[in-house]
C-alpha cells in the first residue's frame, strides 16, 4: 500500500490527518515480536500518511526481499483502536476473495499492542481533487461490490442497530445540547427541529441484505493500473446496497469530485434508492458528521472534527438540495 499526492488540497481535506508512529517509535519487544512472525527483519519502513487511525501503518520491506503492509496501535495512542484493529481482522479476514481487499496475512495481540499484516499492494489512493477517470473507476469497483456481497457472506451487525446512537445528531442538538445549535449553519439552526423530526424515520429504511463497508472515503481506496482495491474494513455492517455509496459522497463533493446528486441518482446501485429512505439516511449521516464536530477531538487524532466539519457540510448542501426547504 503506497501514499499518493492529494495535489493542492488541504491535508486535513485530503483525509491525511494521523499522527503515525515510525518503525522505531514502536517499542522494541513490539518490534520483535512482529520480526518473529514474519521470519524475517525489516530493513525499511515508509510510513503511509492517509486516514484518521493513530498508531504505526508502513509499507515494510523485509531483508529477504518481501514486502508487507503493517498497521499497528496500543491504548496509548487511542484507548478505542485496538478493539476497532481486532474488529477489523475478524472482518478482513472473512471477506470473499472476490472483493477487492488486500488479503489479511496474519495478526499479532499481546493485549496491548494490536498488528495487522496485509498484502501489500502496489498502488496509490485517488488523486485530489478527484479526478473524472479515477472517480469513475472508482464508481464502478462499488457498483460491482454487491455481487460479492449480496447475501451477506458471514453475520455483521444491521446498519440500523450500529447506527443507531450515531445517526441522532439532531435529535440531540435539538433537545439536550440545543445551546451547541448556535455553532451551526443559519439554515440548519432554522430547520432544526424539522431535521431531527425526519432523522428519527432513517432506521426504517435502513433494512438491506447487502454487506457494507461504511466508510468509504478516498484515503480508503488504492488504485493500481488494474485494479481498485479498498481497504480498511473494521466497520462492517448490513443494509441497503445504496448506503455505502450515500455515506461517500459527502467526502467526494468536498474533495472537489462533482455533484454528490447527479452520482447518486444515475449510479447502478442507487437510481432506484426510495427517496424518502435515501433522505432520511443523508439527514441522520449529516447530523452526525455536524453534531461530532463539535467535539473536543479523540486522542491521537486531532484532525478528525475537521475533517468531519468538512464532510457535514458537503452533506448538509446536499440534503438542503434534496428536501427543497
Amino acid at each position: 500500500m503506497t501514499a499518493g499526492a492529494s495535489g493542492g488540497v488541504d491535508p486535513v481535506i485530503a483525509g491525511n490527518g494521523a499522527q503515525r508512529l515510525s518503525w522505531r517509535e514502536i517499542p522494541p519487544h513490539i518490534r520483535a515480536g512482529l520480526e518473529e512472525r514474519f521470519g524475517s527483519s525489516v530493513v525499511d519502513a515508509v510510513s503511509q500518511p492517509g486516514g484518521f487511525s493513530p498508531g504505526f501503518a508502513s509499507r515494510l520491506t523485509l531483508t529477504d526481499g518481501r514486502r508487507v503492509f503493517v498497521k499497528a496501535v496500543s491504548g496509548a495512542q487511542n484507548r478505542e483502536s485496538p478493539a476497532i484493529y481486532r474488529q477489523e481482522a475478524r472482518y478482513a479476514a472473512a471477506l470473499p476473495a472476490e472483493v477487492p481487499a488486500p488479503r489479511l496475512l496474519w495478526t499479532f495481540d499481546d493485549d496491548d499492542w494490536v498488528a495487522l499484516a496485509f498484502e501489500d499492494i502496489e498502488g496509490r489512493p485517488p488523486s485530489l481533487p478527484w479526478q473524472p477517470d479515477e472517480l469513475g473507476r472508482v464508481l464502478e469497483a462499488i457498483a460491482a461490490l454487491p455481487a460479492a456481497l449480496t447475501p451477506p457472506p458471514f453475520e455483521a451487525p444491521t446498519l440500523g442497530d450500529a447506527f443507531a446512537r450515531a445517526f441522532s445528531g439532531w435529535r440531540r442538538l435539538a433537545t439536550k445540547e440545543r445551546e451547541r445549535a448556535v455553532e451551526l449553519d443559519p439554515w440548519a439552526q432554522a430547520n432544526l427541529d424539522r431535521l431531527a423530526e425526519l432523522e428519527v424515520t432513517w432506521q426504517a429504511g435502513a433494512g438491506g441484505g447487502t454487506l457494507l463497508h461504511s466508510d468509504l472515503r478516498a484515503d480508503n481506496i488504492l488504485l493500481t493500473s488494474e485494479r481498485v482495491y479498498i481497504v480498511d474494513w473494521p466497520w462492517v455492517r448490513t443494509g441497503p446496497a445504496w448506503a455505502d455509496l450515500l455515506f461517500m459522497l459527502p467526502s467526494v463533493a468536498m474533495q472537489g469530485g462533482g455533484d454528490p446528486e447527479e452520482i447518486f441518482v444515475t449510479h447502478a446501485i442507487a437510481k432506484d434508492a426510495p427517496r424518502e429512505a435515501a433522505n432520511a439516511m443523508l439527514a441522520g449521516l449529516t447530523g452526525y458528521f455536524l453534531r461530532s464536530a463539535l467535539q473536543p477531538a479523540p486522542p491521537g487524532l486531532p484532525a478528525l472534527r475537521l475533517f468531519q466539519k468538512a464532510q457535514g457540510d458537503a452533506a448538509l448542501a446536499w440534503l438542503r438540495r434534496r428536501l427543497g426547504w
